[in-house]
């Protein structure tokens, strides 16, 4: 028996061992992987920059020779025909409390009205863009988040200034909320300049206590129209929209005499406490990298989720170009499933 029990011992001590080398081996491996996990970070593709380089060969056949904004204002337009229309949608007209505007939906889904909304701010450095313009990206959003999209044409400078554009965004919302769209599947998406009238209509509904939207996406928002961000220099002779004198013209074509630090105007010196969830998508050649970095950080200070995406070698408002760039259809998809997670609502499978 004696013998037995110390044969026993033997096995277990040997089991045991066998164990903690197990354990530590494993551990070890975790160790040795983690660093490496933790510092890849997303890389750009020989065939992504071959994408970009193509679409700013095609940018620079517009944007060349147009120096003034109205010249600007036309050149994206016409670069803009020249890319694939919506289709599988349908487009209604409607008047969104006076703002002139689209209601765009999926043709093959059929919901009854007052589930899920996007309200899309298009860009266009507070000047230019249009239904024209951004049609086809928000017919691609209200596919791909099986929501209505109301895509605005809220009034322009310098021929309407601050806070038109604002006005209009915020007029616009509050129409949907009016037409049966409750606040918590309504999600608003803005990019450039339109990324910066999103937050700012938000930021003003919260300041009016009204219910705000159940999150916000912003692609590459401009959100510091001081221009002090570190990108505005560092990154200019790498964003085919990085002119300085085209920036101060824009600036003043909007704000006038009106300070650009004014948290009215610019959502990096503004109070974002209650702001709902927040997608910020930018290019790392942008020169607005800045501006999403900066108020990303502003907000998370403030108790905001915020999720932040930085995509190695895009340019400003590359979203728009889907069907030329690879990483624009992955990056509209993720920005669409943030949409998807935050409608109370959801699609039915």
């Amino acid at each position: 028996m004696r013998s037995a029990h110390h044969s026993g011992d033997a096995v277990g001590r040997s089991i045991a061992a066998a164990l903690r080398a197990a354990v530590s081996v494993a551990l070890l491996l975790l160790c040795l992987a983690a660093p490496s996990l933790a510092a890849e970070e997303p890389v750009q593709t020989e065939a992504s920059k071959a994408q970009v380089a193509k679409l700013l060969d095609k940018m620079g056949e517009y944007y060349s020779k147009a120096g003034t904004l109205a010249e600007r204002r036309a050149a994206f337009e016409q670069l803009m025909q020249e890319t694939p229309g919506p289709s599988k949608v349908q487009i209604r007209q409607v008047d969104a409390g006076g703002v002139a505007a689209e209601l765009i939906w999926p043709a093959r889904v059929h919901y009854a009205l007052g589930k899920r909304a996007i309200l899309y701010v298009h860009g266009g450095g507070f000047y230019s863009g249009s239904l024209d313009t951004h049609r086809a990206s928000a017919a691609s959003f209200a596919k791909a988040a099986s929501a209505d999209v109301l895509l605005i044409d809220y009034r322009l400078a310098p021929e309407y200034p601050y806070p038109s554009q604002i006005d209009d965004t915020l007029t616009a919302y509050l129409w949907l909320l009016d037409s049966g769209y409750e606040s918590d599947n309504i999600v608003v998406l803005g990019d450039a300049a339109g990324g910066n009238l999103a937050i700012q209509a938000v930021l003003r509904q919260i300041k009016l206590r009204g219910p705000p939207p159940a999150a916000v996406i912003a692609i590459s928002a401009v959100t510091d129209l001081a221009a002090t961000g570190a990108s505005i220099t560092t990154n200019a002779a790498n964003d085919p929209f990085g002119n300085a004198l085209q920036i101060e013209a824009a600036r003043t074509a909007y704000l006038g005499d009106r300070s650009p630090t004014d948290p009215r105007v610019s959502p990096l010196y503004a109070d974002m406490k209650g702001f709902p969830p927040l997608l910020m998508q930018v290019g790392s050649r942008e020169i607005s990298l800045d501006d999403t970095l900066r108020l990303a950080d502003r907000a998370r200070q403030a108790g905001v989720d915020v999720t932040t995406e930085v995509l190695p070698g895009m340019v400003h408002q590359w979203h728009l170009f889907p069907f030329w760039l690879d990483d624009a259809r992955k990056s509209n998809q993720r920005a669409a499933e943030f949409a998807l997670q935050h409608f109370a609502d959801k699609p039915r499978p």
